[in-house]
């Protein structure tokens, strides 16, 4: 196995080293065998656990280099598929990376998706029904490719009622959700080559996107109050981006929310230099103190930001139900990368969103989860505020589904996650959020959003008992995380 061997004194994580040797020893086809050594050989001779190799293989099959077949082992593939495979939104952040499977029996801290115990089945049972009742067959009918026209009146009526912001239905493109949003826009703005900013660390199911059009990808440092303007000042007149890819409220991972200052900043720099903001939301209305979140897009007087807007995380995923306003420039050429997408979303769910919406569902719903969702956080940040004393630390978001959380220098990010992983907890490594290596990423994410009260207990009691290892036997110096 010498030429699998690893080298532990490095920062470069064990299982992406080992996923670089199968990488290149499959393309210059030095493996005499087909089938890969068995996770338990290879992690005894290597001297790692198996959760290291399990990662390893995982990466390779995401990249089309292996296959799996249940009970038989993991295989070469003879042609590596090059298909670039697009996952849900709720696991994109995580499986891009090729870090997880998530165990059946895992207490659940990596996914942001709802319980369905929180799903409005009943009054969503009722609209479908009461759709099909007034509509028959014509709700199974092709809505316009911009989607079903009285749905856009009632999304361009909620922007205006919950965020203050104007936009008129004729500005409105329905989607089949979030990810599919930053899709179109890819195709629509991205050319191979032009460059791009997005704050960093980043949501990794965006990255997937832009890189699938050949864009050279530049992250921005984000801090507490939004992406740091003086780094952005700096960038944009180096590189001149087509645009800025941004979450402005509770973002994906930090949780951090922009303030009022950062946020006219950006909208002067974009008139002034000419490129789009593209401002992600999908937690916005998940705000768990007085002090209410608006959007970037409720400031935009330029027409120059592009808002993207799912409702997965906080309705029901399954129904894949988004939007993004059009600017009047780039109309047509959105229209028509929707219609090379998918010809048009739904229209009987768009037409039974539309009248959950009137029917004034939308807010009950938001205030039952409200309650649901900020019991959890303080359960969480009760429990994290106990983890200080090991040297972790995070701020408040007062809002969203996750937080983020910042680990000592004698605890990294990656060997916990193994460690977590090992002991039933799944995680997500802050390293899988980055654009790069060049900056400090030694964080974890946390989401409450997948678990109930009792395993979120359990989970910070796994949590501990690992953190605090380095300092109960630091007498005997075992730092079991460097």
């Amino acid at each position: 196995m010498e030429k699998f061997k690893l080298n532990k004194d490095t920062d470069i994580p064990l299982y992406i080293q080992l996923y670089e040797k199968f990488k290149i020893l499959i393309e210059e086809d030095q493996l005499e065998q087909e089938k890969l050594p068995s996770i338990r050989s290879l992690a005894k001779s290597l001297g790692v656990n198996n959760v290291t190799i399990v990662s390893a293989y995982k990466l390779l099959e995401k990249e089309g280099y292996v296959y799996s077949i249940k009970g038989s082992g993991t295989y070469i593939k003879k042609l590596p598929d090059e298909t670039i495979h697009y996952l849900e939104e709720g696991d994109m952040d995580l499986m891009v990376s090729g870090i997880l499977p998530i165990s059946k029996n895992s207490i659940n801290f990596a996914s942001m998706s709802p319980t369905s115990d929180l799903f409005p089945i009943e009054e969503f049972k009722k609209v479908l029904m009461e759709v099909l009742d007034r509509d028959a067959g014509l709700a199974f009918l092709y809505p316009e490719i911009t989607g079903y026209d009285p749905l856009r009146d009632s999304i361009s009526k909620f922007l205006k009622e919950n965020y203050n912001t104007i936009v008129n239905k004729e500005e409105i493109l329905i989607t089949s959700g979030g990810q599919q949003g930053l899709d179109i826009i890819s195709k629509t703005l991205i050319t191979p080559g032009d460059c791009i900013f997005v704050e960093n660390p980043t949501y990794s199911g965006a990255l997937s996107s832009f890189k699938s059009r050949g864009a050279k990808i530049i992250g921005i440092p984000i801090n507490e109050s939004g992406i740091d303007i003086g780094s952005l000042k700096s960038y944009i007149k180096k590189y001149r981006p087509k645009f800025l890819y941004i979450m402005t409220n509770y973002q994906s991972p930090t949780t951090y929310s922009y303030s009022t200052e950062n946020k006219e900043e950006l909208l002067s720099l974009s008139k002034e230099y000419g490129f789009y903001i593209i401002e992600d939301d999908f937690l916005t209305d998940l705000n768990f103190s007085e002090n209410k979140k608006m959007p970037l897009k409720s400031k935009d007087r330029f027409d120059q930001v592009i808002f993207i807007k799912s409702f997965s995380k906080i309705f029901m995923p399954g129904v894949r139900i988004g939007f993004i306003t059009l600017p009047n420039k780039l109309f047509k050429e959105i229209i028509k990368a929707k219609h090379t997408t998918d010809i048009s979303s739904s229209g009987y769910l768009q037409r039974a969103f539309d009248l959950y919406l009137r029917q004034g569902h939308w807010k009950s719903h938001i205030e039952k989860i409200k309650t649901v969702y900020s019991e959890k956080y303080k359960i969480m940040t009760d429990g994290l505020d106990n983890l200080s004393q090991y040297g972790i630390s995070y701020i408040k978001p007062d809002g969203g589904l996750s937080i983020w959380l910042k680990l000592p220098n004698n605890i990294d990010a990656i060997n916990l996650y193994n460690e977590c992983a090992e002991k039933g907890l799944a995680i997500v490594p802050g390293k899988v959020f980055f654009v790069d290596d060049s900056i400090y990423s030694n964080y974890i994410r946390l989401s409450f959003g997948a678990v109930t009260n009792e395993e979120m207990t359990e989970g910070l009691r796994i949590l501990e008992n690992i953190v605090s290892r380095p300092f109960k036997d630091k007498e005997n110096n075992y730092l079991p995380f460097i």
